[in-house]
């Protein structure tokens, strides 16, 4: 069995992120899906528990932090080419994403980000497989 990865997120509004991540193309696994929490499927490996603010709280001890103001996190996921990096950030932004900052373009990698309606920073990146040989 692969390695798997599961991003928890604490979420102010679980339907309205739930309806975002709808938008940008990905689904949930409704065996893991309540009023609380949603997983995210993002692919076979990778998946992110949606938390309510009171879900997220039985996680840690620690305070929920702002991640509009404050950064705890960047969430980078691989895209198969530059055009799926450019999809992915303008189904978001239409979706109600705020830009992260200007795309990059180091010439082998290219990548963009977004916050999503919570504030947390998602990064999309392509990178030229010859140049990871």
């Amino acid at each position: 069995m692969s390695t798997m990865i599961f991003v928890n997120l604490p979420v102010a509004d679980l339907k309205k992120s739930m309806s975002f991540f709808e938008a940008l193309g990905w689904h949930f696994n409704p065996q893991f899906t309540d009023d609380t929490a949603a997983c995210l499927v993002i692919s076979d490996t990778v998946h992110a528990m949606l938390h309510t603010h009171d879900s997220f709280r039985r996680f840690t001890p620690k305070a929920i932090c702002d991640a509009h103001t404050t950064s705890e996190v960047l969430i980078a996921l691989s895209c198969d080419s530059r055009a799926q990096v450019d999809e992915r950030v303008d189904k978001a932004m239409a979706a109600g994403a705020k830009p992260f900052r200007e795309p990059q373009d180091h010439g082998f990698m290219y990548e963009r980000a977004f916050q999503d309606l919570d504030g947390h920073v998602w990064e999309m990146m392509w990178m030229d497989p010859a140049a990871v040989q």
